[in-house]
């Protein structure tokens, strides 16, 4: 009885993983070729020092460069671990606002 629960609990799992989901076969589309302009814009300097900042893809502010670890000071009151506390007015913009 063993040697048939176990043929049969085998054959069970071999058609679970033969019945399994194909991956998708993905259809490659072709992108259209863009002329190539014959003018080229000269590369714009930028104009503020914030923009002269390193930044990642994302646009958030590189912190491995020195001029990015210096981080703005909170205008309002601060916890003990230097964060925010946001019960106060200054530090969160819906404090003290009734909630819907």
């Amino acid at each position: 009885m063993k040697k048939f629960l176990t043929g049969l609990l085998a054959m069970f799992m071999g058609l679970t993983v033969a019945m399994a989901q194909t991956p998708a076969t993905a259809k490659k589309e072709a992108k259209p070729k863009t002329e190539k302009k014959a003018e080229k814009a000269t590369p714009a300097t930028p104009a503020t020092p914030a923009a002269t900042t390193k930044t990642k893809k994302d646009g958030t502010p590189d912190k491995r460069y020195k001029e990015n670890k210096t981080a703005a000071a909170p205008a309002g009151p601060t916890k003990k671990d230097g964060t925010p506390d946001m019960r106060y007015k200054s530090n969160n913009k819906s404090a003290g606002k009734k909630k819907a």
